[in-house]
């Protein structure tokens, strides 16, 4: 699929088919995106465990649910859990170190191993994991990026998925989490129960909103001929509600015994 379709393909999915499993070479798929992920000082800032959900106990699954996070988890067959590594700056300098031997920092742009022990070890790695808020603020902006990309490779292979809060309190200890893993998202993966459509894509506010061009009172307008371009390489595409929306989910509920 077009990286562009891909982008408006997806959806916060929330309606799964229960009964049909995720296979886990998709799910490998999507944990080697998230591997791939842009990351300053090519650190480890994510954690995910995936487990699948007629693996955890209905107690477990309970402990799981939060106000925003609750049908879903019956129905989606497959939960990624991820995290932020706080231990991320650890072993930056060796690392820092080999993007430099392999060519990717170069002499050009001032590095060296020398750079790295005088410089980069003061200035960068240490400030960061002396002060918990940018060593949180840096964790959650670089495992959101891994995360992303997961949850663009889902749609990729034809999955629906969709990001929750979620408590901890309980599955930490069931499944051996660190204490230095903090949480981030629980992404429930499943087979879309609507077709890829699901229901159109979601509202979203004019680029005008919330984008600008050379300072902030310049609000960037959209070009009608970029807009026709994006819709026929389809990222953007039939706005929600679709018609007859409302009916699919009413039979939908009528079909798993879920109430209108």
């Amino acid at each position: 699929m077009e990286f562009k379709e891909v982008v408006g393909n997806r959806r916060s999915v929330r309606h799964f088919l229960p009964y049909k499993q995720v296979e886990r070479e998709k799910i490998q798929v999507m944990l080697e995106a998230a591997n791939r992920s842009s990351r300053s000082m090519n650190a480890d800032y994510v954690k995910a465990i995936v487990v699948n959900r007629d693996e955890l106990s209905e107690e477990l699954r309970d402990s799981l649910r939060n106000p925003t996070t609750t049908l879903d988890l019956d129905m989606a067959p497959t939960y990624i859990m991820w995290f932020i590594n706080l231990k991320y700056p650890e072993g930056t300098k060796e690392r820092l170190k080999q993007l430099i031997d392999h060519g990717v920092n170069t002499p050009s742009h001032g590095w060296s191993h020398a750079y790295v022990d005088g410089v980069i070890q003061k200035t960068v790695i240490d400030k960061i994991t002396g002060d918990d808020f940018r060593l949180n603020w840096m964790g959650a902006i670089e495992t959101g990026q891994a995360i992303a990309q997961a949850l663009l490779a889902a749609y990729d292979e034809g999955l629906g998925a969709c990001l929750h809060n979620f408590s901890d309190t309980k599955i930490r200890e069931a499944l051996n989490v660190p204490d230095h893993w903090r949480r981030a998202w629980i992404m429930l993966v499943g087979y879309p129960a609507m077709g890829a459509e699901d229901g159109g894509q979601r509202p979203r506010r004019p680029l005008s909103e919330n984008f600008y061009w050379g300072d902030a009172n310049t609000p960037f307008e959209s070009d009608p001929a970029v807009v026709a371009k994006l819709t026929e390489a389809k990222l953007l595409q039939t706005p929600s509600p679709t018609p007859h929306r409302f009916e699919e989910i009413r039979l939908f509920n009528r079909e798993f015994g879920l109430p209108d």
